[in-house]
């Protein structure tokens, strides 16, 4: 019974405080059986929409990264003369410009989904000038794939072949220039999100992707018997960018806003697709085994990019997550 003058009396207090003094220091009166929810979020919902991708994404955003890097290496090889080193990129360019909007429009459900992204050119949206990006970078590199393809073949007549020839190398330089963007810009868009742990980590993401996406077209080549200097330097430099950001990453920690790139099983997802792309394949190759070290390149790009989906899903879902990177941003 002696309760409620207390609370009676407390509420006066508050009342007083608030108008005299504009603020309230107070703990305030903590309801019991109120209507609003003790719990996180908003009314025990999520405060951001955590992302709905499918398996495709992150098996487009590894595609996608070793197609667009493998036209820069092959036009490194049209200045050092290697013809089949040549062929063997513009195959993994072709291929990739194929393969990566099929695997877009299964995640959309519907090819006309994808078509109507193309039907203006938004400079702002990242998703939209990666879709242009992809279209563009098609346009270029299959012709170039078939063209050379052709050239290879002996196809076209000695008098026709040189033409061809420095036609297919400028449809290359061209796709190695989109390339770049098409390797990098899924880093942007996720890190242009509302997702904390994406976020957080914008300016590391289109770094990371690019680097992988350079070291899966190394690496791919490296299997199909390439064993050459030029390849195993950037294929040992992709491995110690990646070891580099993946000690950055462990350090570069944000508390509860990015715990998902660190704690649990997503955590452990990324640990093991840095470290499958880094520190081991740099041992493998200072110990010659190139095959080996392309093939724990290739397993770790593709691990971390689930990995960064994973995360991105766990992290959406983590109201105290997206509160406090909103409180440190």
């Amino acid at each position: 019974m002696n309760a409620k003058p207390d609370f009676e009396a407390r509420l006066d207090a508050l009342r007083e405080g608030a108008k005299h003094g504009g603020a309230i220091t107070g703990r305030g009166v903590d309801v019991a059986g109120g209507p609003i929810p003790r719990q996180p979020g908003y009314y025990g919902q999520g405060v951001v929409r955590p992302p709905v991708w499918t398996w495709e994404i992150p098996l487009y955003f590894f595609v996608g990264g070793a197609a667009g890097m493998a036209p820069l290496i092959a036009c490194a090889g049209f200045v050092l003369g290697l013809t089949t080193l040549i062929r063997s990129a513009l195959w993994i360019a072709g291929l990739g410009a194929i393969i990566s909007p099929a695997l877009l429009i299964m995640d959309l459900g519907r090819p006309r989904l994808f078509l109507n992204m193309l039907r203006v050119f938004k400079h702002r949206s990242p998703m939209s000038v990666g879709a242009w990006i992809l279209f563009v970078f098609g346009g270029f590199a299959v012709p170039a794939w078939l063209l050379f393809e052709l050239f290879y073949q002996q196809a076209f007549a000695p008098s026709v072949g040189p033409l061809v020839e420095v036609i297919a190398g400028l449809l290359t330089l061209g796709a190695a220039v989109l390339g770049l963007g098409l390797a990098t810009y899924t880093g942007v868009l996720i890190g242009a999100t509302a997702i904390p742990a994406w976020f957080l980590h914008r300016i590391l993401l289109p770094i990371h992707f690019g680097t992988a996406g350079l070291g899966c077209a190394v690496s791919i080549l490296e299997l199909l018997g390439f064993q050459i200097r030029p390849l195993y330097l950037l294929g040992f430099l992709a491995a110690i960018v990646e070891t580099i950001l993946w000690i950055w990453l462990e350090i570069d920690k944000h508390g509860p806003a990015d715990r998902a790139l660190h704690a649990g099983w997503t955590g452990w997802l990324i640990r093991l697709g840095e470290i499958f792309s880094g520190p081991i394949p740099i041992l493998l190759r200072l110990t010659n085994l190139v095959p080996l070290a392309a093939l724990s390149f290739l397993i770790g790009a593709l691990t971390s990019r689930f990995g960064w989906i994973t995360a991105g899903r766990a992290s959406g879902r983590d109201p105290e997550a997206v509160f406090a990177a909103q409180a440190g941003t």
